[in-house]
């Protein structure tokens, strides 16, 4: 049985909220190598959750088979209740996704392109031109700035703009990966204020990033994963006992220190 939104009433557990985000035993393999390794996961209604990792550590990969987007090796994974592996349609519908590498229509413009995700997911041409006009002001971008063509804009304005197409449908569930990475500090700053707007308003943001200082800021839990399997999961201050530091430990240690990334005095010793 579905409620009004088309999200089984079953799939969430006992407790306030329910979950979010569920994986059991997500796996994926490329070419025998394996990218993530029977990854268990559980995300809160929400919340705004960080999801760390080095550099190959399997952040992509797991966001990929979360949303829909890559199938798993094995395991399962859930958002709000909905395989994204049996309904792929039907998970679309409820999330928004930002990915790291950006590829888009560029001979639009940034509200044509806002406009035509909008009708994508459903909306009327005049709710879509409001919902844009909306998110294009909540973005700080002006009218010259909305009628120009994505070809032409920066890194941060493309991010920006591709932000708002995954807000546009009101999705319940927002996938960001690495949404800090090549913009400046300004359009840093307006992405985290929508984002902490968001999640005020009952938004679940399950973001990947390198970014310890935005991490400890904004998240309200946090999930390490290293060599595709999950290190350590909880709330910051959690997250610092499980790897046994004390409060007020710069987070950037603590991560460091769960992902083994001491750095080896060896040839390069003559730098100091």
């Amino acid at each position: 049985m579905s409620g009004e939104d088309g999200i089984p009433e079953s799939a969430s557990p006992p407790g306030p909220g329910g979950w979010a985000v569920e994986a059991e035993g997500l796996t994926r393999d490329y070419d025998g190598k394996r990218a993530v390794d029977g990854l268990d996961l559980r995300v809160p209604r929400g919340v705004f959750y960080g999801f760390l990792g080095p550099n190959g550590a399997g952040k992509s990969t797991t966001i990929r088979m979360l949303t829909g987007m890559s199938t798993p090796t094995a395991g399962r994974a859930r958002v709000l209740g909905i395989d994204p592996v049996e309904d792929p349609v039907g998970v679309k519908r409820i999330l928004g996704i930002l990915p790291e590498e950006i590829h888009t229509y560029e001979r639009l413009t940034g509200r044509e392109l806002l406009v035509f995700t909008g009708r994508m997911h459903g909306l009327g041409v005049d709710e879509a031109e409001r919902r844009a006009g909306d998110l294009l002001r909540l973005m700080e971008m002006d009218e010259d700035e909305a009628h120009r063509l994505l070809v032409d804009y920066s890194m941060g304005m493309k991010k920006k703009t591709l932000l708002a197409c995954a807000l546009i449908h009101s999705p319940r569930v927002l996938f960001l990966d690495e949404p800090f990475n090549g913009i400046d500090a300004v359009t840093a700053r307006a992405i985290r204020r929508i984002l902490e707007r968001s999640v005020a308003g009952g938004l679940t943001v399950f973001f990947s990033s390198h970014v310890m200082e935005t991490v400890e800021r904004m998240c309200d839990r946090v999930g390490i994963i290293h060599r595709g399997k999950l290190r350590a999961s909880g709330t910051v201050d959690e997250v610092r006992a499980q790897a046994g530091f004390p409060e007020g430990t710069p987070f950037e240690e603590v991560f460091v220190a769960l992902v083994e990334g001491e750095v080896e005095r060896g040839p390069l010793e003559w730098l100091a």
